[in-house]
C-alpha cells in the first residue's frame, strides 16, 4: 500500500508540470486517499485493540504501514500484548512453583514426623536396651531434622520480608571465607572435598553484614557437602572491579543438573529431584535474601556439571 500511494503522488506531479490544472484534480484526489488512508490505519489500530481485548496476545500488527501517532499507538498496544503475555507466564509460572513448594515441604514435614511417630510407638512396646538405644538416636535425629526445617522456614521467612537487621560495615572478605571454611572443614573431609581459594588480595574488604555474608558462604559450603562430587574441588574466588567485590563459590555436581538455575534459588527445591538428602531446599533461597539485604545480588548459572554461585557486594572504600 505505502509503495502503491508513493508511486501515484509521484505520478500526479509529473503530469502537474505539464497540466497545471491537474493540481487542483491532484489536491483532491489527494485528500480522498488521505482520508482512506486514516480510515485504513484506524481500522488497523482497531483490529489490534480488539485482538487483545479477545485475550490474543499473539496478534502482531505491521508497523511498517501506519505511520505518525498511528504507528506510535501500535506500538504501544504492542508493549502491552507483550507486557501482559509476560505477565500471564509469570503468573503461570508462580502457580506451578506454588503446587511444587506445597507439595515439597509437605513431604519434607511428613517425613521426619512420620517417623518419630513410628518409633515413639516402638517404644511404647516391649524392647530390649539395645533397641531403645537406636530407637533414640533415630528420634534424635529426625527431631533435629524437623526442627533445622521450621528454624530455616522462618528464617526464609524473614529474609524475604526484609525482617533481619543488616549491620553494614567494611568486612574483609579473606577472613569471611576463612571462618566460613573453619566451620565447614570437617564436613568437607567426610565428603571428600577440597578447598581451594583465590582472593585477589587479602585486604579486600567489602561493606556488609558479618554475620549475614558468613550465613550466605556457609549456605554454599553446606550445599556443596550435600551436592558436590566426592574426590572433586570447590573452588572460592574472590576479586575487585568497578566498585564491587564479587565471590564465586564453584563444585562439580554429583548428580545431573537438570533444574534451571532461577528454579533452584525457589524454595524447597533441590538439586536432587528424588530429595533423599537431608535439608529444607531453602539454602539458596535465604542465601539470595541475604545478599540482596546488604545490598548486594546473588546469582547462579549451571554449564553442565559445574555449579556455581556469585556474590555482589560493593566495595569498602
Amino acid at each position: 500500500y505505502t509503495t502503491l500511494f508513493r508511486s501515484w503522488v509521484l505520478f500526479i506531479f509529473f503530469w502537474a508540470g505539464y497540466y497545471p490544472r491537474m493540481i487542483h484534480l491532484f489536491m483532491i484526489f489527494l485528500g480522498g486517499v488521505t482520508i482512506v488512508w486514516l480510515i485504513y490505519e484506524m481500522k488497523q489500530i482497531q483490529k489490534t485493540a480488539s485482538s487483545l481485548a479477545n485475550g490474543d496476545l499473539d496478534y502482531k500488527i505491521d508497523e511498517k504501514e501506519l505511520f505518525g501517532s498511528f504507528r506510535k499507538t501500535a506500538e504501544d498496544l504492542q508493549s502491552v500484548s507483550n507486557g501482559v503475555s509476560l505477565a500471564v507466564e509469570e503468573q503461570m509460572k508462580s502457580e506451578r512453583l506454588k503446587t511444587e513448594l506445597i507439595t515439597n515441604v509437605s513431604h519434607d514435614i511428613k517425613t521426619p514426623l512420620t517417623s518419630i511417630v513410628n518409633y515413639v510407638d516402638l517404644l511404647q512396646k516391649a524392647h530390649n536396651a539395645e533397641e531403645e538405644q537406636q530407637y533414640l538416636n533415630v528420634l534424635a535425629r529426625n527431631s533435629a531434622r524437623l526442627k533445622k526445617l521450621i528454624e530455616d522456614l522462618v528464617e526464609a521467612s524473614k529474609a524475604s520480608t526484609g525482617n533481619i537487621q543488616a549491620d553494614i560495615i567494611p568486612t574483609n572478605v579473606q577472613e569471611m571465607i576463612s571462618q566460613a571454611l573453619a566451620e565447614y572443614q570437617d564436613k568437607l573431609d567426610a565428603a571428600d572435598l577440597q578447598a581451594i581459594v583465590n582472593v585477589q588480595d587479602p585486604s579486600l574488604s567489602v561493606m556488609a553484614d558479618g554475620k549475614l555474608l558468613w550465613r550466605v558462604l556457609s549456605n554454599l559450603l553446606s550445599n556443596c557437602v550435600k551436592y558436590a562430587q566426592s574426590g572433586t574441588r570447590v573452588y572460592i574466588d574472590a576479586k575487585a572491579g568497578n566498585e564491587q567485590i564479587v565471590i564465586t563459590v564453584k563444585n562439580t555436581s554429583r548428580d545431573a543438573l537438570n533444574v534451571d538455575p532461577d528454579e533452584l534459588m525457589e524454595r524447597f527445591v533441590r538439586g536432587d529431584k528424588s530429595r533423599t538428602t537431608e535439608g529444607s531446599g531453602l539454602g539458596l533461597n535465604i542465601a539470595k535474601s541475604l545478599t540482596e539485604l546488604q545490598k548486594g545480588t546473588f546469582t547462579l548459572s549451571i554449564d553442565g556439571d559445574l555449579f556455581k554461585a556469585k556474590i555482589t557486594l560493593p566495595e569498602a572504600q
